[in-house]
């Protein structure tokens, strides 16, 4: 089967990998974009041989457009595309963005484009690392262009999981507060291990993180375990005194309290804590958040 041509602007860590991706799947790749050295590194260490052109450039000479740029920038990009007359009618144009949707793409649309919303639910660290891995794609396109979305994530080897447009930043939001706040969360915990005295706090956390991640993608609140789903509010209440007395940034503090509350509500939502205990436990996390407040007002 003919495999439309490609060109890629923006060779960070998502362009880059899925660039490699989509040439050794057999597209044709007519270059890519690469500004800052990181990315030139990441072009000949992972494009070998591929040129390296202007977005301009790009948009004339591919079938596909993939613009794999920073959220922020993208409606930019689009615009400043859809000024140069590069873009044609009929042309494929995806963009990576988790957060956007076709609306971001509108500016080319109006030329007669045909805009994708072609997300990796993935983190990339933009190393060879990166190949083998085979996320799902959070797709959003019109009905004409459905089929190409996923004869490229089937290229691929992905997952194609469809997103209404109205749904996109919901979506997004998911995934950063699964991936990017527990990343957050983790680094918490290791700092904490470290006051405690734990010399590698990662070799602690390894196992018992790989099974709660585990247990939770497979059996969701069903996988909960700890005090605040046993009720053990005097555990608690010691965890609060430890967090106090010992030398901890108050964003991990309150990261504690607020995760401890959302924890409380689900399992009394559930049944397996009482109304009760849940009641005390919440109690026990205003009183801390009081006393900090306390102790910041005295210093005043």
């Amino acid at each position: 089967m003919k495999r439309f041509s490609m060109g890629v602007i923006g060779a960070g860590r998502v362009g880059a990998v899925l660039a490699s991706r989509f040439r050794a799947a057999g597209y044709p790749l007519v270059g890519v974009s690469a500004r800052s050295e990181a990315s030139q590194l990441r072009v000949s260490t992972l494009l070998p041989g591929v040129d390296v052109r202007t977005p301009v450039e790009l948009a004339a000479a591919s079938d596909i457009l993939v613009l794999a740029v920073p959220d922020d920038d993208l409606i930019a990009i689009a615009e400043e595309l859809a000024a140069s007359g590069a873009v044609r009618r009929g042309q494929y144009v995806l963009h990576t963005s988790g957060r956007h949707g076709l609306d971001a793409l509108a500016s080319l649309t109006r030329l007669g484009a045909r805009p994708i919303a072609f997300h990796p639910a993935m983190t990339f660290t933009g190393t060879p690392v990166d190949l083998d891995r085979t996320p799902v794609f959070g797709l959003t396109a019109g009905p004409a262009e459905r089929a190409l979305a996923e004869e490229l994530v089937a290229a691929l080897g992905g997952t194609p999981m469809w997103v209404a447009e109205a749904d996109r930043a919901l979506y997004h939001a998911a995934l950063a507060h699964g991936a990017n706040h527990l990343v957050t969360l983790v680094a918490q915990s290791m700092d904490l291990l470290r006051t405690a005295g734990a010399a590698d706090p990662a070799a602690v956390l390894r196992p018992l993180l790989t099974a709660a991640l585990d247990n939770a993608l497979a059996y969701g609140d069903a996988a909960l375990t700890g005090p605040v789903v046993r009720g053990d509010v005097t555990t608690i209440r010691a965890h609060v005194d430890a967090l106090a007395a010992a030398d901890v940034d108050d964003a991990t503090v309150d990261a504690y309290l607020e995760m401890a509350r959302a924890t409380a509500g689900r399992a009394e939502s559930d049944g397996r804590l009482a109304p009760a205990q849940a009641s005390t436990i919440r109690q026990v996390l205003d009183e801390a958040d009081w006393d900090t407040l306390a102790e910041i007002a005295a210093g005043i």
